[in-house]
């Protein structure tokens, strides 16, 4: 687990490598619940960078349609989502040890077969563990805006990590993102009109309604209560 925290070293200088994150560790205090599923149910659920190329295979015991979700948070709607979708595998990455834990303990209680986690960062899981041309779907769900503009190197949406998403997704597979900061929606939709082999779902430099398969969340309704927005974008590849 947290295999990126352990930074490499540039072989010359002997000076440690920092490349530029989307995400800040943060990490709360685990309950004991959590710690437990970590230390009981990890091995059985959980996958690791250092298995290298995922065996979808081995893992799930069938080839299904795959779906990857980055930062699922404290994983409510990914389980939701594997409940309903028996037919489909479902592959999420979390840094948060307490959401990794809160998301074993929800397979265990529902008893999904479908639904398993990496704890490390999603773009060298990608880069690393992920066959390109292997997924059915990437889901990108309220990533952290960076909303100061010295910041905004930090958002995961950017050309090299569409590209990235690119090279994953099978023909015609779909990548779904989501936020309700108006100004990295704008962002997200320009990064992505930008780039070739993607066709926007909802017609070019348009957003798209929500769809079935992602569940509102209790934070979205409550940011709709007070007039917030949400922007879905549905982008798949040609």
């Amino acid at each position: 687990m947290l295999d990126f925290i352990r930074q490499d070293k540039d072989p010359v200088t002997g000076r440690v490598m920092r490349r530029v994150r989307s995400f800040v560790l943060r990490e709360g205090r685990l309950t004991h619940g959590q710690q437990r599923a970590l230390d009981t149910l990890w091995p059985v659920y959980g996958l690791e960078r250092s298995g290298g190329v995922l065996d979808a295979q081995a893992v799930f015991g069938r080839d299904a349609p795959r779906v990857f979700e980055i930062g699922y948070g404290m994983g409510a709607s990914l389980v939701a989502m594997a409940t309903v979708a028996p037919e489909m595998d479902f592959i999420g990455v979390e840094v948060h040890r307490p959401g990794v834990g809160a998301l074993l303990m929800a397979i265990e209680e529902h008893g999904l077969e479908n639904l398993r986690s990496y704890c490390d960062d999603a773009v060298e899981i990608l880069e690393q563990c992920i066959a390109d041309d292997s997924l059915t779907r990437v889901q990108l769900y309220f990533p952290d805006p960076w909303h100061k503009k010295k910041h905004h190197k930090r958002r995961i949406v950017q050309p090299g990590f569409v590209s990235l998403v690119q090279r994953k997704l099978a023909a015609g597979g779909v990548f779904h993102m989501a936020t309700d900061w108006e100004d990295y929606a704008a962002h997200m939709l320009a990064t992505m009109e930008a780039e070739t082999g993607w066709e926007n779902i909802a017609g070019a430099g348009h957003f798209s309604e929500r769809p079935a398969w992602r569940p509102e969340t209790k934070f979205e309704r409550r940011g709709a209560r007070l007039g917030h927005g949400v922007w879905d974008l549905l982008y798949r590849k040609r």
